[in-house]
């Protein structure tokens, strides 16, 4: 497939889509490709994408476009979307205003093994959070780590950002770590790891970045029974704002005159306060906890309440 560059507009592309493939073994796409011109300036970019499940187009996970080639080359495509998931890999020229030539690939291939250049990677983990926390991927793969190798995580919509992190874990293996930084609010998202490498491009699965909300109470402690020196009351903490599971509840009272606050962890369906003062007014709140840090969530609505006068 070849697209002439010459006498075209700059930004003119060209489009080749191979059938949606489903590959349940580890296996490698390689083509060949060349960028030719008469007077050896580029005639433009070859692009390279990879859609999954029919979703976003995203940014390309190769490209070729800074100088034109001796003749053809090969590069690899070493995808590991893992069944059940399918893909589709797209080819896209681009063309440059004043640069005439030639953008061609050949000998497209589907092989039954491993790249030879390109790293697979290993199945991509979803992350959980909490809203507000750090969010980490790591990214591992197999085959021979270079420092001239291109490494970065890339979201469904194509926003790319780099690795920052990157060891090798033996001669045969090597992983790389990066941090995501929008974890300001519930929301899931999806990424996955790219790696661009002298022989080709490695292509992980999408894995879901989960980003949790604190759970809050909705209505405040319910009052069951009142004494000179003790509330007895119902958390009220089955409705909920936020995310589970809950894994702990904790009552927060203090008195509305004070300054001071005491907590205690509530075991039970209800929960007895006890040693307070007389005839004095108390605020009740609730907090609640999911797993993982930053998982205790703003306390809910407060109870606000008096112990009864001292008797004789």
């Amino acid at each position: 497939m070849v697209v002439n560059a010459s006498g075209r507009a700059s930004g003119q592309k060209a489009h080749l889509y191979m059938p949606t493939l489903k590959e349940n073994d580890t296996h490698c796409i390689d083509f060949l490709y060349s960028l030719s011109s008469r007077d050896g300036a580029s005639p433009g970019t070859l692009n390279v994408y990879i859609k999954v499940n029919g979703g976003a187009q995203g940014n390309p996970v190769w490209n070729a476009s800074d100088t034109v080639t001796e003749g053809w080359v090969k590069a690899e495509l070493a995808i590991s979307t893992f069944w059940p998931n399918s893909y589709q890999v797209i080819f896209e020229a681009v063309s440059v205003q004043g640069h005439p030539g030639f953008i061609a690939i050949d000998d497209i291939r589907v092989l039954a093994h491993p790249c030879r250049k390109a790293p697979h990677f290993l199945r991509l983990q979803n992350v959980e959070v909490n809203v507000g926390q750090n969010a980490t991927f790591q990214c591992t793969a197999g085959g021979k780590w270079s420092q001239h190798d291109k490494l970065w995580l890339q979201q469904w919509n194509g926003k790319d950002t780099a690795l920052m992190v990157t060891r090798v874990v033996n001669h045969r293996r090597f992983s790389a770590t990066v941090s995501v930084g929008d974890t300001s609010q519930r929301s899931t998202s999806r990424y996955r790891c790219v790696i661009r490498s002298d022989g080709g491009s490695g292509v992980s699965n999408y894995a879901d970045l989960i980003v949790k909300a604190p759970p809050t109470p909705i209505a405040p402690p319910e009052l069951l029974a009142v004494g000179a020196t003790y509330l007895w009351i119902k958390p009220n903490a089955n409705s909920i704002i936020g995310d589970g599971p809950i894994i702990l509840k904790e009552v927060e009272y203090r008195t509305t005159s004070g300054n001071w606050a005491e907590t205690h962890v509530v075991d039970s369906p209800t929960y007895k306060l006890w040693h307070l003062d007389p005839d004095v007014e108390y605020e009740i709140k609730v907090l609640l906890s999911r797993p993982g840090e930053g998982g205790t969530g703003p306390p809910g609505p407060p109870l606000v309440t008096r112990t009864k006068c001292a008797g004789w």
